[in-house]
């Protein structure tokens, strides 16, 4: 059934070009044409519109009773402010508004700008003096080569320095902590300096277990090397303690390594140490100069929202997060952190064939009161956080404690509802992270009834898809989620901890993982789990996914209630194969009908005594022979507290496990004794045409 969705919005993507009003666009255009022409007239008299702002103007002028199209032609559209469409600019069901490529041609939209006015110094570094940001008037966080991420000067280049322990005075004479422990700490000797240049420039980013916070300096005592920062961590926890891995960035003397900038924001002065033979005239440097490329800004209070508008075809890339003055601390995912597409009031919406891309910021969210939201065949990749996001936090945040560094998200407002009925569908999401290293692939916060589906994701620090945003077992809005089809895969990278290739919270009746791969999944520390239910994950149906070389764990749950856990294959975790956290007097889940392969003897971790568990008919094997228990028992002692009394100690024949080929022989015990369901993996992934399909 999708793969006659996607046939029938190609058939409607053709038929856009039929459409009763039809306008093109140009970078060689000119906004008081028609746009009646898909090229200038040869007497300069009339031919297609010139930007999309003006495209969008235009359609403001032409009545709803029929489809509107813009058709781009290929090139770069650099815009001075982001795309805003309002319901003004909305279409209706018998008349959308349709942003198309031509076929064949790729648009871009940019909210970046051109660097070109370089001069060489004799150390070889390019510097460009910019004056609106002497100015105080522009600042970013992001800067792109040739289309590269380029970092900002580093220390260290590679890996992290420490700190060294709490600030003196982080604890009062009762004992009792003070801000100390939450705005500075103390570092060795060297790692920070008091003589840097423009020191209100440098961010000092610190690594948590599952995500960042990035503040600047705001003094430093010498004498007890300590630096104080202009936020407050919400880390209870782990505060500023010792080992408390961190970086320096913003910092002219780091720049020591090709492909590094430093921006000085009181001179206006952009410096770049070029990479081996880039040259001025051979290198694109575009800095981005806005939040957005796309924001579409609808009116859900006044039951006024942005319609039946379609987009084809379209890169949009450039779009920045900057710092706020009070630094930026995230909790969880880089939740503050906006979208280079961001919608809210917007329904019955597509991006098909999109591409999202070259920005410091999530790639796509659609954030509140959207529905009916089509994500289909793109592109969203090389980003300074995560890729897709749909929904918000809901209200929990304020019982966290969070705030709003960098305003990522408002309050929710009186009569504005969540998102939901959105679909992710044949999408490549990768490469994010940048700046923000906690990006998720897809987020799903507090939204239901939404579809992700057949999509690769790979190559974030962090998770790959997390579902929910409900810690503990209070009536959740996320539910009815369906995950299935997707390769996910290397992720962490050995930054983060506490992570799955999917992270699910909360009561979510009716949520489906089926038939996903997961692996590749390193954490730093402890946590790089295949499937994650965290706080409170309850009522969920995990069926016939592969999760291998996990670090921690192909199945880990934290807490959680009555979950079904069948058909799956876990696989060479080097750690636990298994795990289970907390334990409760109700039935924590189903574990029946899994292979579960495994070459260390590690087979479960964590916490089994109290038996409020249903583990059956599932077969394991360590490949290498190894002696292994059950959480200390033997099969023997295990079976006899009533767990696994109908499973199996055998080889699953598979065809070539080291090399993740898990299809079974037809006469392998789990099918022929247990009555496994071989899992089919062609259809895993994206698909479609040869350039398109999963890699």
């Amino acid at each position: 059934m999708l793969r006659a969705t996607i046939i029938a919005v190609a058939v409607l993507s053709t038929a856009w070009a039929h459409a009763a009003a039809v306008l093109y666009v140009s970078p060689h255009g000119n906004d008081a044409w028609s746009g009646a022409f898909s090229e200038p007239l040869a007497d300069g008299s009339d031919g297609p519109l010139a930007t999309p702002h003006g495209a969008r103007d235009r359609v403001q002028g032409i009545g709803r009773a029929e489809p509107i199209t813009l058709l781009f032609r290929g090139g770069e559209y650099f815009m001075d402010a982001p795309l805003t469409l309002t319901p003004d600019d909305a279409g209706t069901r018998q008349a959308p508004v349709h942003y198309a490529a031509v076929d064949g041609e790729t648009p871009v939209f940019s909210v970046g700008r051109r660097i070109t006015n370089w001069e060489v110094g004799q150390d070889g570094r390019w510097i460009a003096h910019l004056p609106e940001v002497e100015a105080g008037d522009w600042r970013f966080s992001s800067l792109w080569v040739n289309g590269a991420f380029r970092r900002p000067a580093r220390y260290p280049n590679e890996g992290f320095v420490h700190t060294a322990g709490t600030a003196e005075g982080h604890r009062d004479a009762e004992g009792k902590l003070t801000d100390l422990a939450y705005t500075a700490f103390r570092f060795h000797d060297g790692d920070i300096r008091a003589d840097w240049h423009n020191r209100d420039d440098v961010i000092v980013v610190a690594i948590h277990s599952w995500d960042t916070t990035h503040f600047r300096i705001t003094d430093i005592d010498e004498e007890t090397n300590t630096v104080h920062l202009d936020g407050r961590t919400v880390w209870e926890y782990e505060r500023w303690g010792e080992k408390q891995r961190y970086y320096i960035e913003h910092c002219l003397e780091a720049l020591d390594s090709p492909g590094e900038w430093y921006l000085d924001r009181i001179s206006g002065h952009l410096h770049y140490a070029p990479m081996p033979g880039e040259t001025p005239d051979n290198t694109v440097v575009i800095a981005p100069a806005a939040k957005h490329v796309l924001h579409l800004e609808g009116d859900a209070a006044e039951g006024r929202f942005v319609e039946h508008v379609h987009f084809q075809g379209i890169s949009f890339r450039h779009a920045d997060h900057t710092l706020a003055p009070e630094g930026l601390t995230n909790q969880q995912a880089a939740w503050s952190v906006h979208g280079a597409v961001q919608a809210d009031g917007a329904r019955f919406v597509t991006l098909t064939g999109c591409e999202v891309t070259q920005s410091g910021t999530y790639g796509i969210w659609f954030r509140e009161d959207c529905e009916a939201i089509t994500i289909e065949r793109c592109r969203v990749h090389h980003l300074g956080a995560g890729g897709v996001r749909i929904g918000t936090m809901g209200d929990d945040a304020t019982s966290w404690g969070w705030h709003n560094p960098g305003g990522g998200q408002a309050p929710r407002q009186a009569g504005v509802g969540p998102t939901r009925r959105v679909t992710v569908h044949n999408s490549k999401i990768y490469d994010g992270g940048y700046v923000y290293p906690a990006g998720v692939g897809v987020w799903v916060g507090r939204s239901s009834y939404n579809t992700i589906t057949n999509n690769h994701i790979h190559d974030f620090y962090y998770t790959g898809i997390s579902i929910g945003w409900s810690w503990g077992y209070a009536p959740s809005s996320a539910h009815n989620n369906v995950i299935e089809y997707n390769l996910v895969h290397d992720l962490g990278k050995g930054i983060l901890s506490d992570m799955g290739g999917i992270y699910l919270l909360g009561d979510a009746p009716g949520t489906i993982v089926r038939h996903n791969i997961f692996h590749t999944i390193d954490s730093y520390y402890y946590g790089g789990w295949g499937i994650y239910p965290d706080e409170g994950s309850t009522h969920l149906l995990i069926e016939n996914n592969i999760a291998y070389d996990c670090k921690t764990g192909g199945f880990h749950q934290h807490y959680g209630k009555e979950n079904t856990v069948r058909n799956n294959i876990f696989a060479f975790s080097p750690n636990a194969q298994i795990m289970r956290t907390r334990e409760e007097e109700h039935l924590s889940f189903m574990i029946e009908r899994n292979i579960v392969l495994f070459d260390n003897g590690n087979l479960l971790g964590s916490n089994w005594s109290n038996d409020q568990f249903v583990m059956n008919r599932n077969l394991y094997w360590d490949s290498q022979g190894n002696d292994f228990s059950f959480a200390g028992a033997s099969f023997e002692e295990w079976q006899a507290r009533g767990h696994d009394t109908e499973s199996i100690i055998a080889d699953p024949m598979f065809t070539d496990p080291e090399a993740h080929d898990f299809s079974l022989h037809p006469d392998s015990p789990a099918i022929t004794e247990l009555g496994f369901q071989p899992i089919d993996t062609r259809n895993i992934g994206t698909y479609g045409d040869k350039e398109w399909g999963t890699e």
